[in-house]
Order: C-alpha cells, then structure tokens, then sequence
C-alpha cells in the first residue's frame, strides 16, 4: 500500500509540507516577539500553522480534524518552530532592535508564502469533500484556512488580527481562492499553482508599495 495513490496527493503534500513551515515559523516568530517561552512558541507556532484547517474541517464536518488523523503537519511546526529557537536562542543578537527590519520582512515574505499555500488547499479540501458546486462555500474554506491561523496566533498574542488592518491580506486570499476555484477545471495542480501565485503576488506588491484598503483616520 503506498502513501500517496498519485502524483497529485504528493505535490499536494509536499504543498502542505511547505506552507506548514511557513506559518509555523510566522507563529514562532511573533510569539518570540512577544517574550513567550519554549511551550508559548510551540502553541503559536501549531495554532498559526494548523488552526485554519482546523477551523476549514469542523465546518464541513471533517471530524476529527486533518491535524489529529495526520498529525505530521505539527510535528514539522514542533520541529520548525524549536530549531528557530534554538537558533535565536544561541544568537541573541538577532532579537536585537536593529534586526527589527529584517525580522518584520521575514514575518511578512512567510506570512505571505503561508496565506497563498493554504488559501488553495482549502479550496482542494472543498473539491474533495464533494463540495465542488458551492463556490461560496469553497471560497469561505479558502480564505478561513489561510486567515485562520494568523487569527487565532494573533489573538494568542493580544495583537490586532492582521487581517483586519495590513495591506490587502483577506482580500488576496479571497481573489486567490476565487481564481483556483474558475481555474479548477484545467486541472488541480495549475489551478492551485495560479491561486497561490496571486496570493503572494499581491501581499508582495501591497507590502512593496504600502497599499491598504481605505479606513476612516482620528
């Protein structure tokens, strides 16, 4: 019996692989941030990078969720999150203020890579669930699986959500999932290669160049 039935699930997996890491080391950075301890890191470090599947798989009714029946995705955040860790641990001077610049690029480029990753595997649990005529409900499990980690992390963290007030962040997920749901029928692996692409194009391009959507100022 293999472990992947096909080219398609392995590239999925190797996806999931790669977007776990990216989170997971956003969650682990922030709580570094925050003067968290080894047990605080590794919660932020698993929320951020496993809580919007979570969430995506509670309300499709995929019990238990995917985190408990392949536990692999947190234990590469345990494993990513304590060898960054490690690494700031025995390099303090990287938490110094003047790697506060780099440290804020580093957060924004895996953020990114995360929310662009994840935004199309939910739109791929959606299609394999049997859910595939309901694009409402496939954009909503887009979008919850890639924002919803970083809220969860950011509430842990007593910060603002961040998709609430920086640079377009829940309006490229939603375009994203929306271009890998018109895109599904060319096939899977294009359409969630396009979807994820324009997520991080456009958190690149609104970090770049500082857009944000319109808000009233006091």
């Amino acid at each position: 019996m293999t472990i992947f039935p096909n080219n398609t699930d392995y590239i999925i997996f190797i996806i999931e692989i790669i977007g776990t890491i990216a989170f997971a080391s956003s969650g682990a950075l922030t709580a570094m941030k925050q003067n968290m301890d080894i047990f605080g890191i590794n919660v932020l470090a698993i929320v951020t990078s496993v809580g919007g599947g979570m969430i995506r798989d509670l309300l499709i009714g995929n019990t238990p969720p995917a985190m408990f029946r392949k536990p692999v995705y947190t234990i590469v955040a345990m494993i990513t999150c304590n060898l960054l860790f490690l690494i700031f641990y025995r390099n303090k001077r990287l938490l110094e203020n003047h790697f506060f610049i780099v440290y804020e690029k580093l957060m924004l480029i895996l953020d990114a890579i995360g929310l662009g990753i994840f935004t199309v595997v939910g739109v791929s649990t959606g299609m394999e669930s049997a859910y595939h005529e309901n694009r409402f409900l496939l954009l909503f499990l887009g979008v919850i699986t890639g924002v919803g980690g970083g809220v969860i992390r950011d509430v842990l963290a007593a910060q603002k959500p961040y998709i609430l007030v920086k640079h377009v962040y829940a309006c490229a997920s939603i375009l994203g999932a929306l271009a890998c749901i018109l895109l599904w029928p060319l096939g899977s692996i294009p359409a969630m290669g396009i979807g994820a692409a324009i997520v991080m194009i456009i958190r690149f391009l609104a970090m770049t160049f500082h857009w944000n959507l319109p808000r009233l100022k006091q």
